[in-house]
């Protein structure tokens, strides 16, 4: 347990900021998840439409410092290519 009154309150801090970025990887993944599905279905215009729903969140999880910058790079490329890649 914290003995300070800093302790305590970074204790706080803490406990707040993960469920917040908790949320924000789980939109994150959300939107992913949702092209990959999309993509798998093979509908064009919904994976289309997931990818522009994708690319901010993933750019704004980066922003964030939930996802690293390289990893959502690699995977909005590999994911726009597939997108792109679709009859």
């Amino acid at each position: 347990m914290a003995q300070h009154k800093s302790a305590e309150k970074r204790a706080r801090q803490t406990k707040k900021r993960t469920a917040v970025n908790r949320a924000r990887r789980t939109k994150v993944r959300t939107a992913v998840k949702n092209l990959e599905t999309a993509i798998a279905s093979g509908d064009k215009a919904a994976a289309s439409a997931a990818l522009k729903v994708a690319q901010p969140a993933l750019d704004k999880g980066v922003g964030k410092g939930v996802v690293k910058d390289r990893t959502a790079s690699r995977k909005l490329s590999r994911l726009n290519a597939r997108v792109k890649a679709m009859a």
